[in-house]
């Protein structure tokens, strides 16, 4: 009986995963193209490197983006990035970023694997005792992450790497949500 029992059982959960994934499909499908919005939050590594003056701190930092993908295999991103605030003694830094990314995808039946390259204007505000300074400039910026979509909303995990020495090169590990609009 019991046997019998788990093979109803478990003959029934095959069917409502496959007739879910066939129903499903054809709504990953139809959103894997056009303009997105999203946000993310996750751990940021960032610092401060200046003369004598060499930490890196972990802290909750943020994305906001857009884009927009007109391909399967290809998207381009927009992102304002708060990589969250980093101090050592009195000494005091915030990286903030704005990049331009071109992604490339590796599009599986349910998931998108993707690596992102691209360039980040960023800003770093510091503080000290005595002084305060603002270095900036335009840098690389790396990233790969993992992709899942349920119809027009999607979650990734994504890891970026800024070139940014004077920040004591941040990353930012992240969770986020994306919206397709069309």
């Amino acid at each position: 009986m019991k046997t019998k029992t788990l093979a109803i059982a478990r003959g029934g959960a095959i069917a409502i995963v496959a007739l879910s994934t066939c129903l499903y499909g054809g709504r990953a499908a139809a959103v894997e193209r056009g303009l997105y919005v999203g946000a993310a939050l996750g751990q940021s590594a960032s610092g401060l490197q200046n003369g004598s003056i060499n930490y890196t701190e972990r802290n909750t930092g943020y994305q906001l983006l857009a884009g927009f993908r007109p391909l399967k295999l290809l998207a381009v991103e927009l992102s304002y990035t708060n990589l969250g605030d980093a101090s050592s003694g009195a000494v005091s830094a915030r990286t903030t970023a704005v990049s331009g990314f071109v992604l490339g995808f590796l599009p599986l039946p349910v998931i998108d694997i993707y690596g992102k390259a691209g360039l980040a204007s960023w800003r770093t505000d510091a503080s000290a005792p005595t002084l305060s300074w603002r270095p900036s400039g335009n840098d690389l910026v790396l990233g790969a992450g993992i992709q899942m979509h349920f119809g027009a909303l999607g979650a990734r995990l994504e890891y970026e790497a800024f070139d940014v020495q004077e920040a004591s090169r941040p990353t930012l590990l992240s969770l986020g949500v994306t919206y397709t609009l069309f």
